[in-house]
């Protein structure tokens, strides 16, 4: 998670990407939620810009880099269109970029359609909550709270797909990364697709339960490796949040962040009802 994982949320998925990322592109809101149960990529050619435009996003990532040196032009995956194939089916469509291209968004004119990114996150659940973590300095997020992960990255070896088990590879890598905890990537599950402000496509991979004392020991092993090789670790500092509600005092949050924990939370709450209402039954 070099630089920021932000703003995801999706659109119906029933209509043109391309539209999708229009309407986007001009409201801003809740994140959505996408009724999927498979992603399918697709390779769809080469970003194509402008001479000019090519000029104004070069001027703008040299001044981003100047006021956060600790930014990197790394490559990403954009998505160029979503749609589906089938019920429960999304096709995400994709060509390869590079972290500057995210400044198009400022370029062309309001309602243009612009490469959205594609990013990955990791619901680790504990017995204390969720794992959230806080980006440090060297982020170009700092500050910001946010579930372990960070922007999918093309193959970088030719004759390499990109498909939904190397998402889910990336996804675990950045868990291990961000937190010390390790996860086999066949152990997480597609939890949500979501899709925001600007098309940003967030594919959101639940891994299974863990102690929150595991978490906390692999995260301070991690923050003192880093400490020890004189660097900055991705997340500064971890939470563990049981309900929205619990995320208020923490701070500014990646704008998925409350509307995916309430997600997973329902399910937790509903359990936790039936139990109380069989216990008081059982009592009667």
């Amino acid at each position: 998670m070099r630089t920021a994982v932000a703003e995801p949320a999706p659109g119906s998925g029933e209509t043109d990407g391309e539209t999708v990322n229009r309407r986007r592109l001009t409201t801003r809101g809740p994140v959505e939620f996408l009724d999927v149960r498979r992603v399918r990529l697709v390779e769809a050619g080469s970003l194509r810009m402008t001479p000019e435009e090519q000029q104004a996003v070069d001027r703008l990532w040299t001044q981003a880099v100047a006021g956060n040196p600790h930014l990197f032009d790394g490559p990403l995956v954009a998505c160029t269109g979503l749609r589906r194939p089938r019920p429960g089916v999304l096709e995400l469509r994709w060509v390869r970029a590079t972290y500057r291209h995210r400044a198009l968004r400022l370029v062309r004119a309001p309602g243009t359609w612009v490469p959205s990114p594609v990013f990955v996150t990791v619901l680790q659940p504990t017995d204390e909550g969720l794992v959230v973590g806080r980006g440090s300095a060297t982020t170009a997020g700092p500050g910001r709270w946010g579930l372990p992960g960070g922007s999918a990255e093309p193959p970088g070896t030719a004759g390499r797909l990109l498909d939904e088990a190397a998402l889910r590879r990336h996804a675990a890598r950045e868990l291990a990364e961000e937190t010390g905890v390790g996860a086999e990537p066949g152990g997480l599950t597609l939890h949500a697709v979501t899709r925001g402000e600007y098309g940003k496509v967030g594919l959101h991979f639940l891994a299974p339960r863990l102690p929150a004392a595991l978490v906390r020991s692999r995260h301070r092993g991690l923050l003192a490796a880093h400490a020890a090789r004189g660097d900055e670790p991705e997340l500064d500092r971890l939470a563990f949040v049981r309900s929205a509600a619990e995320l208020h005092g923490l701070g500014p949050q990646a704008d998925y962040v409350p509307q995916l924990v309430a997600r997973w939370a329902a399910p937790q709450r509903a359990g936790e009802g039936q139990l109380r209402n069989s216990l008081g039954r059982g009592g009667a």
